[in-house]
């Protein structure tokens, strides 16, 4: 276990990738400084969507709601649990899925999958993603 000592304390462990003949599905865990209700808004909403990672058009905060995510296309929200768990599935992006876990006091786990048909997706452009997010995450109180 590792301790944290500044507000600012996020990383990221090693993606994993695993293909099944043409699909592909990227897994990362991610350390985010912050609760899981200061967090939740960066995966939930159109502004905090757009902060990391990007805009949301249309998104319709429930099981079954329209969402558009800008450069990737449109889909449903296929799970919703408010302040744990967003996924959307995109045509031609396949399934994003945020799932929030508490880390102990002030800080929380992401577990990310994204399953896709086809190629476009790296583990490097996530990584790419996820530093972007925890640098625009107000600091923790």
């Amino acid at each position: 276990m590792t301790g944290r000592t500044g507000a600012r304390a996020g990383s990221i462990e090693q993606g994993t990738s695993q293909t099944h003949g043409s699909t592909h599905i990227l897994h990362f865990t991610v350390r985010l400084p912050g609760d899981m209700e200061a967090v939740w808004s960066a995966f939930s909403t159109p502004a905090g969507l757009a902060a990391w990672f990007t805009p949301a058009d249309e998104l319709e905060p429930r099981l079954g709601g329209a969402v558009t995510l800008r450069d990737l296309g449109s889909g449903r929200v296929t799970a919703w649990d408010v302040d744990r768990v967003a996924e959307y599935t995109v045509e031609g992006a396949g399934r994003i899925r945020f799932h929030l876990e508490r880390d102990g006091e002030g800080a929380s786990v992401l577990r990310f999958t994204h399953e896709f048909e086809g190629e476009g997706e790296s583990e490097a452009g996530w990584r790419t993603r996820f530093e972007r997010l925890i640098e625009s995450l107000p600091p923790a109180s």
